[in-house]
């Protein structure tokens, strides 16, 4: 494993800008706790996104809808207290930002002055235009978030890939060179064609991160617990799993179950 401290400089929205331009992919993983923000962050991963995914996997909800903001902020705190490199991002709940740009810049306020986060993400395009304006023009760096949008999951209906027809394609290519006219500085798209996502990535100047979103964007994230398999019935095609955490769990509390019921646990060498 390697360590950040004193060899690698802080993960900045310009230097992701720079990532892109010099060709660098940008590695992006969920994180909700202090514990495991600090072994990614170790393991030199570029961008930490505080997700409201934490409904899914830490919750046991559904959807992400049901996640609040104190829930958001208190997720990130013991992110940002684990993080010496890597970039953090937390999503802005549903509910949050969508009524009205005021209370938009009022929950991103409280997520960066509660959190000590360094960005916020935000779903949607041209609808919520006024939202990201208005957070963008506070001082606020924002990432925006196109394609499949779990946010708005009751109004798709699905989990299927988006963006297939020509009139849904359009207005996405639209909406990210509308986001990064705003002042986005990274965008995440997620579930869309592979050719799709290599033409918005090459029509824009900020990175694209991708999730189902093919090769040819700039970088990729995926949540945690899928990619370590804690998760265990979710299993989307862009999805690999690098380990089976599962298993490993499973099998190291049955043979700590077994050693307490033997009389194994604790030994001699692990009594005072």
């Amino acid at each position: 494993m390697s360590t950040n401290k004193g060899v690698f400089k802080k993960i900045t929205t310009q230097k992701l800008r720079e990532m892109k331009a010099n060709g660098e992919k940008i590695s992006m993983l969920t994180a909700y706790d202090y514990s495991m923000a600090t072994i990614l962050d170790r393991a030199g991963i570029d961008v930490l996104l505080v997700g409201d995914s934490a409904s899914n996997v830490m919750a046991g909800n559904d959807t992400t809808l049901p996640i609040t903001l104190e829930h958001m902020i208190w997720h990130a705190q013991g992110v940002v207290k684990g993080v010496d490199r890597a970039l953090v991002v937390v999503d802005v709940p549903f509910g949050s930002y969508q009524g009205n740009s005021s209370e938009a810049l009022r929950s991103c306020i409280r997520i960066m002055k509660e959190s000590g986060a360094h960005a916020v993400k935000m779903e949607g395009g041209i609808e919520i235009r006024e939202s990201i304006e208005r957070v963008i023009k506070a001082g606020i760096p924002v990432m925006g978030h196109l394609g499949l949008t779990p946010q708005s999951i009751y109004k798709f209906g699905t989990y299927t890939v988006r963006a297939q027809e020509e009139e849904e394609a359009e207005k996405l290519a639209s909406d990210a060179i509308l986001l990064q006219d705003l002042g986005c500085f990274s965008i995440v798209l997620e579930k869309i064609p592979a050719l799709l996502g290599k033409q918005v990535a090459a029509s824009l100047n900020i990175p694209l991160i991708g999730i189902g979103a093919g090769p040819y964007v700039d970088g990729q994230v995926l949540v945690m617990h899928d990619l370590l398999g804690i998760t265990q019935n979710f299993k989307p095609r862009f999805l690999r799993h690098y380990a089976d955490l599962n298993g490993i769990i499973t099998g190291a509390v049955e043979n700590y179950i077994s050693d307490i019921k033997s009389g194994n646990f604790p030994n001699a060498d692990e009594s005072y």
